[in-house]
């Protein structure tokens, strides 16, 4: 066995071991989520950040995001993005802002008249700071990420180690839910998202994470899976990650990275040479073998449930009236509201005040274009047009990036289901402006 595949092994056990750490003794989160911001703003001050090392950094943050906060390891809700942000001001320091990020500029200049305006519009609590931090967080962090990012080259292999880095907490926040919920088959009664096999949490935010990491390990099986040893590990681990997404019962996760697969898939067999797509079918099927058994499992686990769910009908077969959860219903309200307000929108937070003055009940919206488009009217527009565009203009120039497009998906639908919840989709969305550049060391699949 090489010393890079002890290394990984080794890299694979410690997460193991920290899941089941945080699971026995849960105090160890904080102590686990204290120690991850000290150590990257060690590791990235230390080196420099002469190799990018804030993005490596970042990514593991992001990655440990989900975990840290069903286990109370962070010690504000939107820490993790704070912290990404902080990262990327001391990446600046050492390396500067990219250069011709003027979008991105322009697309944090266009939010702050929506913020300004929920000064004045918003009732004023004692939680009003909170309100406008839980809308703002998220594009803020995707913005100082992408001025961070934007043509910044890295290589093939980099870009690899940072969704690496991704994944590694994820496989801890498998292990937590795997021990919190050992009997799948106990805790699903019904087909709607289950909090039990969520660990305790927001099934939506955990399915979007290990869906995440299933993309991450089924790249890995496609680039780097050198070995029979590396292949059965990433195999175990997509199967498993995989098993976990689909039994939150939460959707948007998973279809989401299954779209994710698809896209890569294609994208590489039309990429490589004749040669080479011989390793691919092989690859193709045993990437099918995984969705397939666990579909399988999971369909056993839970009594036929799983299917029911996706096809949007109740435990007894009946298909549900609105196919998104009452998300529909909020996303009509605030396209109506953009059109009642099209200039600058009502403000930051104020759809949630709105309806929460009607309803008697704080419910936040799942879709972050149309909350743009309600809060911050037309310059929301300009936004989503800048977030748009800018990428897919880039990969005229960067087809050395193939998970450009992977990138732009998991953003776009993530923001479609989650909003902006979670630092992922700020943080992939950056890593779509990477300039990617072709290494010396080749991976399993070779390309033209």
């Amino acid at each position: 066995m090489q010393e890079s595949e002890k290394r990984y092994l080794f890299f694979i056990f410690l997460h193991v071991v920290i899941g089941v750490a945080i699971y026995y003794f849960p105090s160890l989160s904080r102590v686990y989520g204290a120690l991850i911001i000290l150590a990257s703003i060690f590791y990235v001050i230390n080196s420099q950040n002469k190799n990018n090392e804030v993005l490596y950094a970042a990514a593991y943050i992001v990655g440990s995001e989900a975990i840290l906060r069903m286990t109370g390891g962070n010690p504000v809700y939107e820490f993790s993005k704070y912290s990404v942000v902080l990262l990327m001001f001391i990446g600046f320091y050492y390396k500067g802002i990219s250069k011709n990020a003027a979008a991105y500029w322009i697309f944090l200049l266009l939010l702050f008249p929506g913020v300004f305006i929920a000064t004045y519009s918003l009732k004023y609590t004692n939680d009003l700071q909170n309100r406008v931090s839980f809308n703002t967080s998220g594009p803020i962090c995707l913005g100082i990420c992408s001025l961070y990012c934007y043509l910044r080259q890295v290589t093939f292999k980099q870009i690899n180690e940072i969704l690496f880095l991704i994944g590694l907490p994820i496989i801890s926040t498998t292990v937590y839910l795997a021990l919190f919920t050992p009997s799948v088959r106990e805790v699903i009664t019904g087909t709607g998202s289950n909090y039990t096999t969520s660990g305790g949490f927001g099934p939506n935010q955990v399915a979007t994470i290990l869906g995440l990491g299933m993309f991450v390990f089924v790249s890995r099986l496609i680039y780097y899976s050198h070995s029979k040893v590396l292949f059965l590990i990433n195999f175990i681990i997509a199967f498993n990650i995989t098993y976990r997404g689909l039994v939150t019962f939460s959707r948007g996760g998973m279809m989401t990275s299954f779209i994710m697969v698809i896209i890569l898939i294609l994208l590489t067999y039309f990429k490589i040479n004749s040669k080479a797509r011989i390793k691919m079918n092989f690859a193709l099927i045993t990437i099918s073998t995984v969705l397939i058994a666990t579909w399988l499992y999971t369909s056993n686990q839970t009594g036929g449930l799983i299917e029911k769910r996706y096809a949007n009908e109740d435990a007894r077969g009946r298909v549900k009236e609105d196919q998104f959860t009452g998300r529909g219903q909020l996303a009509a309200e605030e396209i109506k509201t953009f059109l009642e307000h099209p200039i600058f929108g009502v403000g930051v937070g104020k759809t949630a005040e709105t309806r929460q003055q009607r309803t008697g009940v704080f419910i936040a919206t799942h879709n972050e274009i149309t909350r743009m488009l309600a809060e911050h009217g037309s310059l929301g527009i300009l936004c989503l047009i800048i977030l748009l565009i800018t990428p897919l203009f880039l990969y005229l120039d960067n087809k050395h990036n193939i998970y450009l497009v992977c990138f732009i998906v998991f953003w776009i639908l993530t923001i479609n289901h989650a909003a902006m919840r979670m630092a992922a989709p700020a943080f992939i969305y950056s890593l779509s402006l990477l300039k990617v550049v072709i290494n010396e060391e080749k991976p399993l699949v070779h390309r033209e």
